[in-house]
Order: structure tokens, then C-alpha cells, then sequence
């Protein structure tokens, strides 16, 4: 197929992904699988060579140099299915699956449904070790302390949940937790007698110390654990998680980071927070099917650390007991390995310098509309794609209605410690005449 991707014309002839349809060749590569060992034998390479491909007309361009390419990233659209009726911008939420994600749920749902027992449980089971490797090695550590799950939410309210803790024992979250780990928090407190404090954030801010600062000022001999968002989902302000945890570690205090927007959208891995707890969603930023997550924790914690669904062995040291969910979804965990194919066919570099790219494209040239405040710092190293923005006069409501109405731009509001504004989230599938859109709709506000 021939894409033009772009008025200037680079051609890229682009064949079109093998999705293995072939039902045969499908049911004969499962039936080479041993009862002991799992050979992955689904992953579609095509788009990686299609990427090489692509990216070898770009040699000497550094990740930061390619982010305003509109010819590459016209492409890496061409591999989502976005919608030509409106413009998506809340993917903070949920995220699209490219393509080859899309592919392979389905072809891992259709097989499934024909024998569900046989193919769930005595089949498709044993991929489950294949993706906790490659989850593992992208974040950065051991597949030993991967557990896959549904989301950040029950990542961390396993363990919240499964924490140790007496009356009397404080634990430090700050003013900006979202929602759900607050009620799990709450949750303790109301039935066990133990004690909140919260590190009141400075937003936004590009002052390392100071936020520290407020992480430290709450800290006592009686604190436990100090739970950090690494992006805050209500603004898009990017914490220093490791210096953070730093001083935690000083006085013996554990370390749960909040990772919902921060895996697979900043460049990191997970050792390099110094933590000992995380939590994150794959359908975000890795743009994994719905309803996949992550959890890591700590080789030396797993045994003291409760499970939420209780297997036959509550005090083991598997990582595997923060599995024990009954039924699953097979199909969509097995499609995460696509995702993260995808994923590093572009590069973590590389997609992290076009989300920042696509947040300073329209924050840029809406900065002269009166009346308007970003919740974000501009900084890099305080932030990726998520920016939350305020009008002097208006209401969240008013702002993300007009979009809508105006335009079928997609948002979301917030409203959270005296922030009342709308939250706007890029993807990699976003391109500039998206965001020219919506440009001409806030400037139109003033």
C-alpha cells in the first residue's frame, strides 16, 4: 500500500501487517507447544522491520530532532485506528491499541472461544510467563517481581491491603492521590486506627527540593510507608521520585510509587526509583489491551506481604500469589507482548521526545490567551504529555463543553485542590493538525 505521509511527500510503501489469519498455521504452531515449555510463536515482527525500515531514512536524527518528523509519526499513526469524527485528546485515561494489538486479541479470543478450558488454561496459560519476561526487562528488573493484574488501581490497593501495619503507624501520601488509592487508604484507617499524612504539593513546580521538602516534613519515627505518584494524573507534574525515596530510605520508611502515567511514557526503569513497591496500568501509555496492568514488588517483600485474593500459600515467595484472580482475560494479557513490541519498535527515547514534543506544540502557542494558566511545568524533566490548563472566567465545564461543541475535541475536567481546568493528553497517534484544532478553539475562548 502506498501511505503519503505527508503534502511534502515522502512515499512509504507499507505492506500491510501479517496477521496470521491463516487458521491452520495458526492451530498448528499451538499445537507445537510442549506441555513444559512456551515458545512464543504469535508475535508478528512485521511492524518492527516496517519501523527499521522507516527509521533507516532518518539516520543521523537524535530521538529529540525526529519528535517534529510529521512524515515518521504519520506513519506510526497509520498503525492505530483513530477516529476521523472527533479528536481524542483524554488517552490519560485509556490509550488505543495499535493495530497489531487489535490483531492479536482478537485472533487470541476467536481461538480461545473454540475450547475456552483447553486453550485459557492448558495453552494460553503458559504465555503468562513469556509476557512477565518481557514486562520485566522493559521495566528494568527481576520477572521474579512481576505479578500481571488488571490495572494501577488494583495493583496498589493489593498492596495497601497487604501491608503489615498497626494502630498508631502513619503513612505519608500527598494532596494530589488519586482517588482510588485514597479510598484504600481510607479504608485502613477507618478499620485498623492507623494514621494519614499528607505532604501538601507544591503544583506546579520545578524546585526538586521543596517538593522533597514536603515529603520530609511530614516523615516521623512512626511513618511506615510513603506512597509517590511518579506523574500526578490531575495536572501531569512529573515528581522526583528518586530523591523522594532517598530520604525515605534514610529513616527506614518503605516506598510505593504510583506508576498509572508514568510506564512506557517517561524514560525509566523501575530500579532507578530506588522504591519498593509499584504499580501501573498497561492500557495508557503501552497502549496494552483494556484491562492489563502491572505489579512489582520487591524480591525481599513478597513472603511478608499479603495477597488480596488469598492462594494456598498466603507467606509464599512467589510473586505468582498476586495472581490468584480466578478467571482472566488470556487473551488480553497474551496481546501485551504485541504492545510491548510496538512499544520498542519505536523507542522509549523516541516516543517520550514526541509526547513532550505534542504538549509544548499547543501549550507554545495558546501562552498569549488571557486569562490562561497551565498546571504543568514546561520542564522535561517534570513532565511528558499530560497538561491540565485553566481559564481566568470560566469553568472546567465551560472549557471542555466548547471543545466539544465547537470542534469534537475529546477531554476530560479536573477539579482537585483549587485546580479547575481540563486536562489535555496526547498520544503517539496525535499529530499537530489534531492539536491545531484545538489551538483555534481555546485562542477563540479569550
Amino acid at each position: 500500500m502506498q501511505f503519503d505521509a505527508s503534502q511534502n511527500s515522502l512515499i512509504c510503501s507499507i505492506s500491510k501487517p501479517a496477521s496470521m489469519t491463516n487458521r491452520r498455521s495458526f492451530i498448528q504452531k499451538v499445537g507445537t507447544l510442549s506441555a513444559g515449555v512456551w515458545a512464543w510463536p504469535f508475535i508478528d515482527t512485521s511492524f518492527a522491520a516496517e519501523t527499521k525500515n522507516i527509521l533507516s531514512k532518518y539516520p543521523d536524527l537524535s530521538p529529540k530532532e525526529l519528535s517534529d518528523n510529521e512524515d515518521f509519526w504519520s506513519w506510526v499513526r497509520h498503525n492505530y485506528i483513530a477516529s476521523s469524527s472527533m479528536v481524542n485528546l483524554n488517552n490519560g485515561g485509556v490509550s488505543p491499541h495499535p493495530k497489531v494489538v487489535l490483531e492479536a486479541v482478537e485472533r487470541f479470543t476467536r481461538l480461545s472461544n473454540e475450547a475456552p478450558s483447553y486453550y485459557m488454561w492448558r495453552v494460553f496459560e503458559k504465555g503468562r510467563e513469556t509476557i512477565r519476561e518481557k514486562l520485566a526487562d522493559l521495566a528494568g528488573v527481576s520477572s521474579e517481581e512481576i505479578a500481571i493484574n488488571r490495572n494501577t488501581t488494583e495493583a496498589l490497593a493489593t498492596l495497601i491491603s497487604g501491608l503489615d501495619m498497626t494502630r498508631g503507624d502513619e503513612f505519608v501520601t500527598s494532596n494530589f492521590i488519586y482517588p482510588n488509592m485514597n479510598q484504600a487508604w481510607k479504608q485502613r484507617e477507618l478499620r485498623e486506627g492507623i494514621v494519614r499524612k499528607i505532604a501538601k504539593l507544591p503544583m506546579p513546580s520545578t524546585n526538586t527540593e521543596e517538593i522533597v521538602k514536603a515529603y520530609t516534613d511530614q516523615f516521623t519515627d512512626k511513618t511506615k510507608i510513603a506512597l509517590i505518584e511518579h506523574v500526578v494524573n490531575w495536572t501531569g507534574q512529573v515528581l522526583p521520585v528518586a530523591a523522594i525515596a532517598a530520604e525515605a530510605k534514610k529513616r527506614g520508611i518503605l516506598v510505593m510509587v504510583d506508576g498509572a502515567h508514568s510506564f512506557a511514557h517517561l524514560v525509566f526503569k523501575i530500579s532507578d526509583l530506588n522504591c519498593d513497591y509499584f504499580g501501573t496500568s498497561l492500557h495508557k501509555w503501552l497502549c496494552a489491551p483494556f484491562g492489563t496492568g502491572m505489579l512489582w514488588i520487591k524480591k525481599d517483600l513478597i513472603a511478608r506481604h499479603w495477597a488480596m485474593f488469598p492462594g494456598p500459600d498466603p507467606q509464599s515467595a512467589d510473586v505468582r500469589k498476586f495472581e490468584n484472580q480466578g478467571t482472566r482475560d488470556v487473551p488480553a494479557e497474551l496481546a501485551i507482548g504485541q504492545a510491548i513490541d510496538f512499544h520498542l519498535s519505536i523507542g522509549s527515547e523516541r516516543k517520550f521526545e514526541r509526547l513532550h514534543y505534542l504538549k509544548q506544540y499547543w501549550v507554545e502557542r495558546v501562552k498569549g490567551v488571557k486569562g490562561i494558566q497551565f498546571w504543568c511545568p514546561e520542564d522535561p524533566n517534570f513532565s511528558g504529555a499530560l497538561t491540565t490548563f485553566s481559564i481566568e472566567g470560566k469553568e472546567a465545564k465551560e472549557i471542555h463543553d466548547i471543545l466539544w461543541k465547537e470542534e469534537r475535541i475529546h477531554t476530560t475536567t479536573i477539579s482537585h485542590e483549587g485546580i479547575s481546568g481540563v486536562r489535555v493528553t496526547p498520544n503517539v497517534y496525535t499529530s499537530t493538525k489534531d492539536l491545531d484544532r484545538l489551538i483555534r478553539t481555546i485562542k477563540g475562548m479569550a
